[in-house]
């Protein structure tokens, strides 16, 4: 259980529940009294000017972003990371094209860094009115590419730790194209989050030009430097997907949310698992039968509504399972979810339904 806020200040608490309150409130007022709290805080840890400065402009940035995509939040997303200086002639410019383009069919809409190149090419896809762009201020090299330039879903930010954060938390899917050295921090540093369970569940596709070798050259490096010498695990390669067909990368993520909705930790520490379709008594005893590997103890089971989920109104319809995950196996955990998609009873694309957004399940961006 959370522990009840307190500043050990009564004139103090009464004063920040006040301004709360003359703001118009909030359903959240506990979380807000803490961070406001905490600001204080600074104050009598004679906090240096600089470190007050990355905090402030943190907070800000984050703030705003927030703002912005709060209309959009039923509504998926795909991340497009790759290279700024991609040409629009060259062949990885066109797939990442084609795939924003089949994605933004199914539903989903796009995010980019919003500069050029790859990230250009994936909002030229889904269009502008699909698109947000995340961009980074540099003294050189970036600035809001010509489609997304001026739109109101186009977002500046002054550090890269706080701009990576908006990108994995409002994200449903990430595709990867190639890229230099941001493109790869960016994918070890997607990877590492699903291979930690430091972000929802999700779809990760490395897409390369047609006959192109760029990811499966970093797959060799992986193979050899990592997974050979026992650095990562043979199941770390079921969290990603590596193409050089944007078709294929596109039936990727809509496989994904074939049946698979969304999940969240409970208090006791389970795994419930949303789903669209129900599930019949011999797929479930066969989820049981594959995947008892993964269960600290009990079985996975049928679950309706959890009373944590009381906050999630919207989704008490939806199926659910529940189990008692060992939190250490999320190359597993994805191949159960490919069996929980693979038991729907047809394919589908981004479902019309809302899409899980708020915190407190667990999970450390959702």
């Amino acid at each position: 259980m959370t522990k009840p806020f307190s500043t050990g200040q009564v004139a103090t608490e009464e004063a920040i529940l006040r301004l709360i309150l003359d703001r118009g409130g909030s359903p959240d007022a506990d979380l807000i009294r803490e961070i406001i709290a905490t600001a204080l805080k600074l104050v009598e840890d004679k906090t240096d000017r600089g470190d007050l400065k990355i905090l402030n402009s943190a907070l800000k940035e984050m703030r705003y972003a927030f703002k912005v995509f709060a209309p959009y939040r039923n509504i998926r997303k795909v991340t497009i990371f790759g290279s700024s200086r991609i040409g629009a002639e060259s062949p990885e410019y066109r797939q990442a094209r084609a795939f924003a383009r089949g994605v933004g069919e199914l539903g989903f809409m796009v995010i980019t860094g919003a500069g050029d190149g790859i990230m250009k090419a994936g909002q030229e896809g889904a269009g502008r009115e699909r698109s947000f762009g995340v961009n980074i201020r540099l003294p050189f090299e970036q600035r809001p590419n010509s489609i997304i330039e001026g739109d109101e879903k186009l977002i500046n930010f002054k550090y890269f730790f706080s701009r990576k954060l908006i990108f994995a938390k409002e994200t449903d899917a990430i595709a990867l194209f190639p890229g230099g050295f941001g493109t790869l921090d960016e994918a070890f540093e997607i990877l590492t989050l699903a291979q930690t369970g430091k972000s929802q569940p999700l779809p990760i596709v490395l897409v390369d030009a047609p006959g192109g070798c760029y990811w499966r050259e970093w797959e060799t490096f992986l193979r050899r430097q990592m997974l050979d010498r026992g650095m990562i695990s043979p199941q770390d390669a079921d969290l990603f997907l590596i193409t050089d067909r944007a078709e294929e990368a596109v039936e990727e993520v809509a496989r994904f949310y074939r049946n698979y909705h969304s999940s969240r930790y409970v208090q006791d520490g389970r795994l419930l698992i949303r789903h669209l379709s129900p599930l019949t008594d011999e797929v479930l005893a066969r989820l049981n039968a594959e995947f008892a590997d993964i269960l600290v103890d009990g079985r996975i089971e049928r679950n309706g509504p959890h009373p944590d989920e009381m906050n999630e109104p919207e989704l008490a319809d939806l199926p659910r399972l529940i189990l008692r995950f060992n939190r250490r196996d999320y190359g597993r955990l994805r191949r159960l979810l490919d069996a929980l998609n693979a038991a729907a009873p047809e394919a589908g694309a981004a479902p019309p339904r809302p899409v899980a957004r708020r915190g407190g399940d667990g999970l450390s961006y959702h």
